[in-house]
Formats: C-alpha cells, structure tokens, sequence
C-alpha cells in the first residue's frame, strides 16, 4: 500500500476529534473509532483492546471481527500477539500472523481468514493500557509511514481513554500503578505523623488539546518552548544555582543533555507531522521513550526516568502557560507535599496552616529545606524512590516520620493504626509541653541551657511554646535566601529588632551571613567551584565583599540599640579571619558612635567551630572570642570528607563516631581553659541519644530545632551526667566505629529517656 493511500493522519485525527465530540454512548464512539482507523489504513479489520483491572485484555471494538467477540473475548496478561505486544510495549507486525508461535486462536473472533497483523501498545505514562491492532486478507508488510499513523492514533485513544473522553475509565485501568494501596520507605528529615491527601508540588498538566489546527503553528510553539527551557537550564548552570556537585546538579545536567539531544527533537518534530498539537507531541514521545525505559534492566537508564519525567513537565507547564506550582492554587485543609526536590523558599511559599506533610525523593537530612520543614513543625521524609509515579493529586497519604514510612491510599486497618499513633503521639507532645518551664537541669545537678534555631519570623513563636532559654542559632541569610532581591539595610533592621523584641531578655546568637556552597541566593551571581562547601563562602565571602557585611553588621546594631548582641562568624578556618571581621565590626560601632546613634548596651563577637583547622588554633582563637559555637554539621561533614548534601556518603560516618566524639572533647576542653561559653549548634543536639553524649563530653549548652527541645529535655531530667561522663571516657577509648548502641545500653541500663 503505497504512503498516499494512508489517508494522511491529520485527517483521521480530525475525525477522531469529531467522534469524541458526538453524544453518543461509549459503546458506539468505540466503535466508530475502529471504523474510522480501519478506513484511514485500508485495511479490513481494526480491533481495541483495552487492559481491565484484573491486567486481562478484552477486545472492546472491532471493525471486521465478529462482533459478537466484542466483550467476550479476554486474554490472560501475555497471552497472544496482543498480549505479546502488551508486554513487549512496542509496535509488532506479523505478514502470516497465524502461524507465528504466540499466535492464539479464538474461533468466536472470526479472525482466522486474515494473515498480516500490525499492532500497536496504547501507552499512558509509558505503561500499556491496551493494545490497537489492524489485519488484512493478504501477507504484507506495513509501512514504516502506517505504523508512525497507528502509533499516534493509539496515543490519542490513551489521553481520550484517561480523560474520560471515552467514558470507559471505570472499566478499564488507565493509571494501573496508581488504583492501589503502596507502602514506601525513607530518610525521616523532620519528626511528625501525619495524615492528609497528596498535593504535588509541580502539578501535572493534562493535554486535553490533542489535534492540531495548524502544523507550522504548533512547530513554532514548540521550538519557542524549548528554547525557553534550554535557555533556562543553561542560565542555571551558568548563574551557579544549585551548583553544588550532588544530584541537584546531576539532575541539571541530565536535563541539558536531554533537551540539547537532536533525537529527541527529531521525534518531537516527527509526532507534530502526524497531526499532534504540541503539547501532545511532548506526551507521546515522553510515553514511547517511558515504556523502552521501564523495561531496561540497567538501573542507571531506569534512573533516567524521573529526567524525562521532570524534563517533559517543564516543558508542558511551559506550552500551557501554567508555570508555577501547586502554592498558587487552593490547597486542601491537610496537604501532603510531594515533590523530587525542592528549595527552602519553595516551601515557604505555601499556607502553613494547611501544609502537614512533606515527602521528597531526593535531598539529604541536613538540606535547607529540611530544616524548614522542622521549624514549620510539618512530618517530612526524604529518599522516597518512585513515589512520584505512584500517586495522584487527592490520594490519601500517611506521612510517618519516625519509622520513615510512607502509605499511599491506606488501607482502612492502616489508617486506624496511624490513627492511634496520632493520639499517643499527641499524649506524648503534652506531657513534653507540662515540661516547659520546668528547668532542663540533671539527677546530679548539672544545668542545661535548651536553645532553639531560627531563621524567619515565623519561628519565633517557638521561643515560648518550647520554653527554650533563647535562640542559639539565628541564620540570618534564610532571609536573603527567599529574597528575589537583595534585602535593604531597612529591611534588615526591621527584621532584626523583631527579633531581638520577641526574645525580650533571652538571648539571641545571629549567625552574619553564610552563603555560598549549597546556599545560593537568588540575585547572586556566583562563579561555579569544583568543590563549593569548601570553596567562597561564609566569612570568606564576607571578607572579599566587606559592603555586604558591613550592611547586616550596620543593621544588627542598629536593631540591638540599648540590648545585647551576639553576632557569630562562620567557618572562620583561620585566626587572621576572626582578626580581620573584628576589625571591620569595630569600624561600624565607631560609625556608629560618631553619628550619635544608640549603641548595643553590649557586644560579644564569637566564633563558631567548624572547619577541623581551627582545632589546632584554638589556644588562639579562644582568647579572642567572646564565646564559640561549634557547628557539628559541616566539622563532621568536613572531618570524616562526606558530604552531608550526598546521600551515599553522608549516612556513611555515624556522628557518634569515637574520632568525632574526641574532637568535640578537645573543644570542650580548651573553652574550659579560656573560661569562654561553649554552644553546640548542629542535628547532633537535637536528638536525644546525640544529645546525651553531647552532655557527657561537657557541652553545657545546645541549641537544636523548637521540636527537639521537649525530647531532649526529658532525656536530661533522667539523666546523670557524672555517671555518663566516667562511661563516656571508658567508651572513647574502644576501637568500634561507633558508640550508638553501647550510649544505647547505658541509657537502658539508666532508665534515660530516649
């Protein structure tokens, strides 16, 4: 059959466009479909099977069969050339198709007059939900040409099928990875439990224009689209966001090398030939190269998945003009958020009186946006693989963030369960809340100073709810981070003092701004590093770039005018650093002074420990400091070299780790020797277990999440920190690679509350 005489798939889709606009049942506009494609195909039988939800195949409609077959023809999974091609979820022509070894007669079909057999999978979301086939009397082999028209018709069936357009989606399965209870596991990132229906950060759009009017048109629309998203990905790469090596950037560069890829333009230009609207064209590439992927066995092109995924999502959003994500749209009472990543800005754009629940795929326990989901107080996880594909916008969901458990559309038994552990959970936070003004002090006497971190306003409430004795950790660039401009020194102030009145007579550590790294501002350009936690950032940058500095310097003491500051300067690596922002903090008070201006009635200028270098300069950086915090984050993730952004090294170390415990003991020692007040800021203090080791060592002061604060209360009012502190130094000297479970037992054997 020549090419000409395939009746031009523009003007089949046309008429399938006709067909679905007909009040007719789903029965008759079935079956005018099938007439139509065998018309279009001159040829003399076209059948529709559809996958039901027992995953069988029943023929639906056929143009030439006996009709007679139609719904009473069922093949198990696999079972024929259709259910061969079902599995196989690729086109398959067959010129003696009764003679082929899969070849299963059904004498009700009728079908056994016709040799050449041409089938195509219908494919939604790279999964077979049916299969379309057409036969002839004759043996021949069809075209490259008729197979590209049957493959974009069955496309079009899909999206009609799933869209209700067909009215058959009760029948059939149209998303059969998403109709069934799913259990998944993850890294808990923020403690919680919650129950709530899924939302998706970055909804899908659903193409419900499938055929074109105008060719050219949908080909410039197209190619516009794509130069936009080049464009985009390439000015991020550029700019430095998410420069950080690690799968943010890994994700970045998978989707450069996708959108740059001329083979995936070719067949994007190929779909939009056979009558597709752009955005359809998108679709039905995205599901051909999904089904060849699902059925790789390398794990790493199955990993692509998300890429194509994420990639052909961006560029829909864009041809649809709905670029922004689910925060813009009217969220349910209790929202679950699923996303494959996500910055900290991100979340904060969304109504935290309904948000619940956070569930990512990717990201580490330390990221930015995990401790805003803490100080939101929502149940958040991470390194939940393949959740995106198996939920839906609306789906029940249970976020456990203590097991690290995820449930999709629970069961009524599992809900019942969670249920419960919500109401003890519950029971546990008031006993915690009857705690909060009770002093964190231990069974032999030792007083411990609870902090709690901060970042926004919205976390000061905290203070009071969590009875904390002040804030030991105010990270001040989250306030540049979700900035889509550089905040004025006006705003600084104002944000400051805020700050500084909510806390009253409690004190405030402000941490000076530490950006760089994984900490990339908006309206920053920075240059791309190699290696960026340890590269221009924190005080490094502060010192390349004293006017910034010296505006958030200019603004605390502005807001502090007749209080106490704290101002603490990050990775200081070196004394000349300390040395040298000291110097430029002085210049201010003077500006100050001399403008007649308040000042603070007083100022301390402490450094925090992090970088291992300065454990060698301590007898010298100590005498110049008024205090000293230790962020226990990045000196573990600096002294065992494990990225705690990179999820295959960060678990790799355990933070109770004997070289790790013995660094912070050689701290603790040399604050004692220079009498200068010692915090410990970082995931250690937080939790329980760590913080009771924390306490053994001698930190007397810790700061950690608001939620943290009652746990870590309860465990030192049970606690006899002499006793640890003599086990602790027996404990230190072993050569196992970490303390956790003999810290376990000793707290067992102590009645601590862990």
């Amino acid at each position: 059959m020549p090419v000409s005489t395939i009746g031009a798939p523009r003007q089949l889709l046309r008429r399938l466009r006709e067909v679905m606009a007909e009040r007719e049942s789903a029965q008759a506009r079935l079956d005018k479909v099938a007439v139509l494609i065998a018309s279009n195909m001159v040829a003399e039988v076209c059948s529709i099977y559809l996958r039901r939800r027992d995953d069988s195949l029943e023929l639906f409609a056929t143009e030439g069969l006996n009709p007679e077959a139609v719904h009473n023809t069922h093949l198990k999974p696999g079972e024929g050339l259709v259910g061969l091609i079902a599995i196989q979820a690729e086109p398959m022509q067959f010129p003696d198709a009764q003679h082929h070894p899969a070849f299963s007669y059904r004498p009700e079909t009728g079908e056994e007059i016709y040799h050449s057999f041409l089938g195509v999978p219908i494919l939604r979301g790279g999964h077979t939900i049916g299969v379309l086939t057409v036969q002839n009397r004759t043996m021949r082999q069809y075209s490259d040409e008729e197979v590209e028209a049957l493959q974009t018709t069955a496309m079009v069936l899909a999206e009609m099928i799933a869209s209700g357009g067909l009215g058959v989606t009760e029948e059939v399965s149209a998303e059969p990875r998403r109709d069934l209870a799913a259990r998944f596991t993850g890294l808990p990132i923020s403690e919680g439990v919650a129950l709530g229906h899924v939302v998706l950060h970055e909804p899908r759009i659903v193409v419900t224009r499938l055929i074109a009017e105008d060719v050219e048109l949908e080909r410039r629309r197209l190619a516009q689209a794509i130069e936009e998203l080049t464009g985009m990905i390439d000015g991020m790469l550029e700019r430095g966001d998410m420069a950080r090596a690690g799968e943010h950037r890994e994700v970045l560069e998978a989707f450069r090398m996708f959108a740059h890829d001329h083979g995936w333009r070719r067949r994007l230009d190929e779909a939009l030939l056979t009558g597709l609207t752009a955005e359809a064209a998108v679709q039905r590439v995205r599901n051909d190269t999904r089904a060849r992927m699902l059925r790789q066995t390398d794990p790493h092109a199955r990993d692509r998945l998300h890429d194509i995924d994420d990639l052909s999502n961006r560029l829909l959003r864009l041809l649809s003009g709905g670029a922004g994500t689910a925060a813009a749209g009217n969220l349910p009472q209790d929202a679950v958020l699923i996303a494959r990543t996500m910055g900290p800005a991100e979340l904060l754009d969304y109504d935290r009186q309904r948000l619940r629940g956070l569930v990512l795929e990717e990201g580490g326990a330390a990221s930015h946006v995990a401790i805003v989901a803490r100080a939101l107080g929502i149940a958040a996880i991470t390194q939940v693989k393949g959740v995106l594909d198996a939920v839906e916008a609306g789906d029940a969901i249970i976020v456990d963030a203590e097991g690290g458990e995820l449930h999709v559309r629970p069961t009524q038994e599992v809900v019942s369960a969670y249920a419960d552990k919500v109401r003890f959970r519950a029971r546990r936070q008031a006993q915690y809340a009857a705690l909060r003004n009770v002093p964190a002090v231990t069974l032999d006497g030792e007083r411990i100073a609870l902090h709690i971190n901060a970042g926004l306003l919205f976390d000061l409430p905290h203070l009071d709810q969590s009875g904390a004795d002040g804030i030991g950790l105010f990270r001040t660039e989250l306030q540049f981070m979700i900035s889509s401009t550089f905040p004025r020194l006006e705003q600084q102030t104002r944000l400051y003092k805020a700050i500084l009145d909510t806390a009253g007579d409690r004190p405030v550590v402000f941490r000076s701004l530490d950006v760089g790294g994984d900490k990339v501002l908006p309206f920053f350009r920075a240059s791309k590093e190699e290696n960026p936690a340890i590269g221009w950032r924190a005080i490094r940058m502060a010192l390349d770039r004293p006017a910034l500095f010296r505006t958030q310097i200019r603004a605390l003491l502005r807001a502090a005018h007749g209080r106490e500051l704290r101002i603490m300067l990050p990775m200081i690596a070196d004394v000349s650093e300390l040395k040298a922002a000291r110097a430029l903090i002085d210049r201010e008070v003077d500006i100050l002074k001399r403008h007649g201006r308040p000042e603070p009635k007083g100022l301390m200028i402490g450094a925090m420990i992090e970088v291992p270098a300065l454990l060698w300069q301590l007898d010298r950086v100590l005498p110049m400091a008024d205090f000293a915090s230790v962020g226990s984050n990045d000196l573990m993730q600096f002294l065992f070299a494990a990225d705690r952004g990179n999820m295959r090294v960060s678990e790799r170390f355990d933070s109770l780790n004997p070289a790790g415990l013995k660094a912070l003991r050689v701290i603790v020692a040399a604050a004692e020797k220079h009498n200068v007040p010692l915090t410990l800021c970082g995931e250690m203090a937080g939790r329980p277990l760590e913080a009771m080791a924390i306490i053994g060592l001698g930190f007397r002061s810790i700061s950690m999440a608001p939620a943290s604060v009652g746990p870590v209360k309860a465990m030192i009012l049970s606690l006899d920190a002499g006793n640890l502190r003599q086990r602790l130094e027996e404990l230190l000297e072993c050569t196992d690679t970490s303390l956790r479970e003999d810290l376990k037992r000793f707290a067992a054997e102590k009645g601590v509350q862990i």
